[in-house]
């Protein structure tokens, strides 16, 4: 590495950054969010991450190196070997384990595949990259072994931990043989122990992530960890009146996405024009969606006061699903007839993640409506931050990282996901209060402004690869 800092300090050229996430769906544009419990928060943030790199006066280059996909039940656009995101940022997709799809938990035995394939178009390419930055521990194996074979720095970002997740799932009934075979969550836990061990930065969205989570690893005590929290496109995720003033001119896209959102909601809805609690996560069992609907359907003063709407992903025919979705979704439907929800609950079954959700949020704020996260454990929370940053207050999980982006931003309140009494009376006060939802919606506004951009994000984590390159021993 003493070469690079070598060239840095004389003026070089900026960072070659070379980030890998190899599972779930990931494109430039039109993020299948919510596809299934691999195509989340995570595809969405490595792709921002990229372009804000990208934008930055020291980078020179940043390629994204996911797999690449040739399933005939998918788009053509996962198939293809680049696609360009931005001003000197590619999107760089290498075979492993054949073409079709496969989630994460299959792809363990092809990470090495993966690992030669990119080493091969890195050498005979764009050439070998400053920094080898892993999301999710099994990119974090690829990058941590490529990083060794080019002796460059490694950067881990967990996302989210494995110990912790077996954790939460044993409390939610989960023998360690089915959670064993269904997640293959001792295999995970040895890589993110390798990649805690091994990485020069360990980037974390919050300190509680740092100080709660990483805790039960043996391998966090000498772990250099950096806290940099993810940003929002405050442009996308703006109040709803900002549409309301004289002479704007919406997108296209954005007043086509209006039109299908009202639709969509209003379908499902006896009175639609009332306010709206809402929900949006992928469907697993973590994210404690039919916890919610519990809360909605076990309260009539609840009932009365507002619609539910919950957008749990993108499906199709529920029965063709992974277990894990399908027993959600299943669950879902079965809580609506119990509670004879019908007419109230709305649950949609496709949107169109990069134009519909910011839509989606002012929609439910022009209504003084509510969102929620009920989760049993959130290692962030970006979906807090764009509904407060689209004047929408917040009820949601204390658990993980909504503790620190509520104690920063102040746009709602935390709960208990497990206490259903909680959820309700957080949600009730909220709607029911017009001085608190305008000092919950105004606060949003504010506060996202102010701590979480993605300019802040890039310049944090260009700074600390500085240190790292910096800290590089001399040439003897």
């Amino acid at each position: 590495m003493a070469e690079l800092r070598e060239r840095k300090q004389a003026g070089g050229p900026g960072l070659h950054v070379a980030m890998f996430s190899v599972h779930g769906l990931i494109r430039g544009e039109d993020l299948e969010l919510g596809h299934d419990a691999d195509t989340g928060g995570q595809t969405k943030y490595v792709i921002e991450l990229a372009r804000a790199l990208g934008k930055h006066p020291e980078v020179a280059r940043v390629d994204l190196v996911t797999r690449r996909i040739d399933d005939l039940e998918l788009s053509d656009d996962y198939a293809k070997p680049v696609e360009h995101l931005a001003e000197n940022v590619d999107l760089v997709r290498v075979q492993a384990g054949g073409d079709e799809y496969m989630r994460k938990e299959l792809l363990w035995p092809h990470l090495e595949e993966l690992a030669a394939n990119a080493a091969g178009y890195f050498e005979n390419g764009p050439g070998i990259p400053d920094v080898v930055h892993g999301h999710y521990p099994d990119a974090g194996e690829v990058a941590m072994w490529l990083a060794d074979r080019w002796d460059r720095p490694f950067v881990f970002t967990g996302h989210s931990l494995g110990r912790n997740k077996r954790r939460v799932l044993r409390r939610a009934g989960m023998t360690g043989e089915e959670i064993e075979d269904q997640y293959h969550i001792s295999r995970r836990i040895e890589a993110e122990e390798r990649a805690l061990a091994a990485a020069r930065i360990v980037v974390a969205s919050t300190r509680q992530e740092v100080e709660k989570g990483y805790e039960l690893y043996d391998s966090a005590p000498k772990a250099n960890f950096v806290v940099i929290p993810p940003g929002v496109d405050v442009d996308r995720f703006y109040p709803y009146y900002y549409d309301l003033d004289e002479g704007y001119e919406p997108d296209e896209d954005v007043v086509k996405a209006r039109v299908r959102m009202r639709r969509e909601i209003s379908r499902f809805l006896r009175e639609p024009d009332k306010p709206v609690i809402l929900a949006i996560s992928r469907p697993d069992r973590r994210k404690n969606i039919e916890g919610l609907v519990t809360a909605y359907g076990t309260d009539n003063e609840l009932r009365h006061l507002a619609n539910l709407v919950i957008f749990a992903g993108v499906r199709g025919d529920i029965e063709q699903m992974d277990d894990n979705e399908r027993e959600v979704l299943t669950g879902l439907l079965l809580s609506m007839d119990k509670y004879d929800l019908y007419g109230r609950l709305a649950l949609p079954k496709k949107h169109q993640p990069d134009t519909d959700i910011p839509v989606l949020y002012r929609l439910v704020a022009a209504r003084r409506g509510v969102f929620v996260n009920p989760a049993l454990v959130e290692n962030f929370g970006i979906t807090i931050i764009e509904a407060s940053s689209s004047r929408l207050p917040v009820v949601s999980t204390d658990h993980g990282g909504p503790q620190e982006i509520i104690g920063k931003v102040g746009s709602g309140e935390l709960i208990d996901a497990r206490d259903t009494a909680a959820i309700q009376a957080a949600i009730k006060g909220i709607l029911v209060d017009r001085e608190k939802w305008e000092r919950y919606s105004e606060n949003g506004i504010a506060g996202v402004r102010e701590h979480y951009s993605w300019r802040a994000h890039a310049d944090k984590y260009v700074a600390a690869l500085r240190r790292v390159l910096d800290s590089a021993p001399s040439p003897a």
